[in-house]
């Protein structure tokens, strides 16, 4: 008989981790990581406490040095306070000394007649007037408290040729008055121009119980020191407590 090769034996197939296996390394790896973190975590607070600590021992030992520093302190305060003071006068000189004229406002850009009539309104005594006019604004480009406690929402319509260009219409008061109570809380909405009103403008403004101020009150306003309250007809009452 021929000789018969005994069968061959098979090593068994090495067996791959599974994904239980998997999963408790990445978690070992994570907690390595995690105590690596508490361990940076404590050795900074030590090392934060016992700096703290080094400087509250000298600090006791030189009981001194606590008395220049404090001195140095109150002076650095007192110098900052006298600053601030005397930038806070010069800022009401100069807004109270506030002038414009028709040709400047006329050379203006329109983002800047926004600023003007900012400054305006702080010139007489709005302290909190600011421009907010730009991507949606929601008709709105100046807003104010005056000192009577009324908000003011103001719309700001600049025309580069003055009264000759073309002239504000109904839908730009709409525009203002669609927004300027329901969102602002506003006591008096006004739509200013260095230019002109058409003429349907007054009739809709006096439904609306809004104010216009054209050229001709921008002109007084601007030019003089009466704020838009006394310019104005028909201004809603001062607010109940001032």
């Amino acid at each position: 008989m021929a000789n018969r090769r005994p069968p061959s034996r098979r090593r068994p197939a090495a067996r791959r981790p599974g994904r239980r296996g998997a999963f408790s390394h990445r978690r070992s790896r994570r907690q390595q990581h995690r105590d690596a973190q508490l361990l940076l975590i404590g050795f900074v607070a030590v090392a934060g406490l016992t700096l703290v600590w080094a400087l509250i021992s000298w600090l006791l030992a030189n009981w001194w040095a606590l008395i220049v520093l404090g001195a140095l302190a109150t002076m650095g305060a007192t110098v900052w306070d006298h600053r601030r003071r005397r930038q806070q006068a010069w800022e009401r000189v100069r807004q109270q000394a506030l002038r414009y004229g028709l040709p400047q406002l006329d050379a203006l850009h329109h983002r800047d007649f926004e600023y003007a009539v900012r400054d305006l309104m702080l010139r007489d005594g709005c302290t909190d007037a600011r421009q907010i006019g730009g991507a949606g604004d929601n008709g709105a480009d100046v807003l104010a408290t005056d000192p009577l406690g009324r908000t003011w929402v103001i719309q700001c319509k600049h025309r580069r040729d003055g009264d000759r260009g073309s002239a504000v219409g109904t839908p730009d008061l709409q525009r203002v008055n669609g927004t300027a109570r329901q969102l602002y809380g506003a006591d008096v909405v006004l739509v200013v121009t260095n230019g002109r009103f058409s003429a349907r403008c007054q009739p809709l403004a006096t439904q609306l119980h809004m104010h216009l101020a054209d050229r001709r009150t921008l002109a007084t306003w601007a030019g003089g020191g009466r704020p838009l309250w006394e310019l104005l007809p028909k201004i809603p009452p001062p607010r109940k407590g001032r």
